[in-house]
């Protein structure tokens, strides 16, 4: 359970994965090489989210793969979840940690550096930072326009937990997000939507090794 190893972040929402149940995309994405999987599912009741959790829980564990609750502090706790991922309208990260304990991950959404110091103060272990290249999986404006790579940098530097970059993400432009100062990148449809999620998991998690990699290459003296 070490945040600093999310490269490549799966949030499930079953709207989007073409009639595909949820644990078949889990599932895939696990053999692609996932490093984390939030369990999302906006718009279901907490029964249908709990129940599905216990079956995405089970994969995740035998997998080694952390398991993260979007939102509900509840049933990650129901479910032995890794951790829980807070908005700024959920509980306040403070609350949520005193009832979850040191031990369990708590990652927060943050879309300004106020908000991010915000939310490391209070104990967040990671922050979900976007949208980063705007998305159309939730209807707000400013996630429709987009923080860009910028901000993912501004936030990386003012504070010293890792940052996950969300938002309008693909394996075609992660490579800057990690470039900003991202440990990886967190994806919706790339993987979801896929007509191959496995296919889809190891395009982006070699696009996201490959940014580290040229990040950690020295300068050339020639």
């Amino acid at each position: 359970m070490n945040p600093a190893t999310y490269g490549t972040y799966l949030v499930t929402q079953a709207s989007v994965s073409a009639g595909r149940e949820t644990t078949e995309i889990v599932e895939a994405a696990v053999d692609g090489g996932i490093d984390v999987v939030q369990l999302r599912e906006k718009a279901t009741d907490a029964r249908w989210r709990y129940d599905l959790g216990l079956e995405v829980r089970e994969l995740t564990a035998e997998a080694g793969v952390d398991l993260i609750v979007n939102d509900r502090v509840d049933i990650a706790q129901a479910i032995d979840a890794d951790g829980v991922h807070l908005g700024q309208s959920d509980l306040p990260v403070a609350v949520a940690r005193d009832l979850l304990g040191p031990e369990v991950v708590i990652g927060c959404s943050a879309s300004t550096v106020d908000e991010a110091t915000r939310a490391e103060a209070d104990g967040a272990d990671y922050l979900g930072v976007g949208s980063v290249y705007g998305t159309t999986s939730k209807d707000v404006e400013a996630d429709r326009a987009g923080v860009g790579p910028e901000r993912i940098a501004d936030i990386s530097t003012a504070v010293s937990i890792p940052v996950v970059g969300i938002g309008g993400i693909t394996a075609e432009n992660a490579g800057p997000v990690v470039d900003a100062g991202a440990v990886g990148v967190a994806v919706v449809s790339e993987i979801t939507a896929a007509e191959d999620p496995c296919a889809a998991t190891d395009s982006l998690a070699a696009a996201v090794e490959t940014a580290k990699a040229v990040g950690d290459t020295p300068p050339h003296d020639g």
